[in-house]
C-alpha cells in the first residue's frame, strides 16, 4: 500500500466501534468491551474546544489500520490553566508500520500543550526521550496506609451526590466526575478541612492469586494523602483494600511500604512538568488499571 493512499484523521463517533476492533487486535490481553467502556466514556467527557475527543487514526482503502488515543484536560499551573494531554494506546497494524510517524506528527504538533505518556512500555523509553520526552516519574510506592498516622472522617462520593457546603465547587466537579468513571471519590474531614482524594481499583497479580489494591489518581499533594494516610488506610482496608499505589521518585516518608522501579515510570514533554499525584482526567481513570 502506497503511501499517499493512507491518510490520518481525527476519530469521530461513527469511529468507535472499528477503533475498539483494532485496539483490541493490538492489545489482545484487553478485552474488547475494556475499550468500548472507556472509548464511551471519552465520549461523554467535556474536551476544551477545538482539541480532538479521542485522538486519531491511520485509514488505508476506507479501513482502519492505526490508533493513537488522546486524552486533553486543563490543569492548574500556579495560578493558571494550562492543556495536558494523555497520549496512550498507540497501535498501528504490522504491514503499515512505515506510517505510524503520521500519528506521533499529528498528535504532538501543539507547542503549548504538555503531552503526557503514563503507561510507557519499556521498550519505548528510548523512542519518547528521542522524541524530546523527559521523566518525571521513576517508579511506584507500595503503601500500607493503614499502618500510618492520620485522622479524619472519610467519606464517598457518587457521580449523583449533593455538593457539600465545605466542599469547593473544583474538587465537586473532578470527584464526581471520576466517581461516574468508576473511580472511588473520597473526601476526607480533618482539621484542615475537606481534603479530596481519587482512587482506582489495581489488581497485582502474582501467580494465580491477585492481591487487591487501589492506585492513587488524585490528590491535592502527596504530603496531603500523607497526612491522611490512616484514616484512607483505614476506610479502604474495611473494604478489602489493604494496598495503595502512590507514584513516586523513592520512598515516602510516614509510609510503611516499599518503592519500586521495576515499573509505573511517567514522562511528559511540554511546558509544564506534571506533578506526581495528579493521574487526573488520564487513562487510568478513563479506562481503568
Amino acid at each position: 500500500m502506497s503511501a499517499r493512499k493512507i491518510r490520518c484523521r481525527e476519530i469521530t463517533a461513527s469511529d468507535v466501534d472499528a477503533v475498539a476492533d483494532l485496539l483490541t487486535r493490538g492489545f489482545p490481553a484487553r478485552a474488547r468491551s475494556y475499550w468500548l467502556d472507556g472509548l464511551r466514556r471519552q465520549a461523554a467527557r467535556a474536551v476544551p474546544s477545538g482539541y480532538p475527543r479521542y485522538g486519531y487514526l491511520l485509514e488505508a482503502a476506507g479501513a482502519l489500520v492505526g490508533v493513537l488515543l488522546l486524552m486533553y484536560s486543563e490543569k492548574a499551573a500556579g495560578e493558571n490553566l494550562a492543556l495536558t494531554c494523555n497520549v496512550a494506546s498507540w497501535y498501528v497494524d504490522p504491514q503499515f508500520r512505515n506510517q505510524a510517524s503520521l500519528l506521533s506528527a499529528i498528535a504532538l504538533k501543539h507547542k503549548h500543550v504538555t503531552y503526557v505518556n503514563v503507561t510507557p512500555a519499556p521498550a519505548t523509553w528510548k523512542i519518547l526521550e528521542a522524541q524530546g520526552y523527559k521523566r518525571y516519574c521513576n517508579g511506584l510506592f507500595f503503601a500500607l496506609p493503614a499502618l500510618a498516622r492520620g485522622g479524619g472522617v472519610v467519606s464517598a462520593m457518587t457521580a449523583g451526590s449533593a455538593k457539600p457546603d465545605d466542599v469547593s465547587q473544583n474538587d465537586f466537579d473532578l470527584l464526581t466526575r471520576h466517581a461516574g468513571y468508576g473511580c472511588l471519590s473520597l473526601i476526607n474531614r480533618t482539621s484542615r478541612g475537606a481534603m479530596p482524594f481519587v482512587l482506582a481499583p489495581f489488581r497485582i497479580r502474582q501467580g494465580r492469586i491477585g492481591l487487591p489494591a487501589m492506585q492513587l489518581i488524585y490528590c491535592r499533594s502527596i504530603d496531603d494523602f500523607v497526612a491522611c494516610a490512616g484514616a484512607l488506610g483505614r476506610f479502604l482496608l474495611a473494604r478489602g483494600k489493604p494496598l495503595v499505589i502512590v507514584d513516586a521518585n523513592g520512598p515516602i516518608r510516614g509510609l510503611t511500604g516499599f518503592h519500586s522501579s521495576a515499573r509505573g515510570q511517567k514522562y511528559f514533554r511540554g511546558p509544564n512538568p506534571p506533578r506526581l499525584g495528579d493521574l487526573a482526567d488520564t487513562e487510568f481513570a478513563l479506562y481503568g488499571v
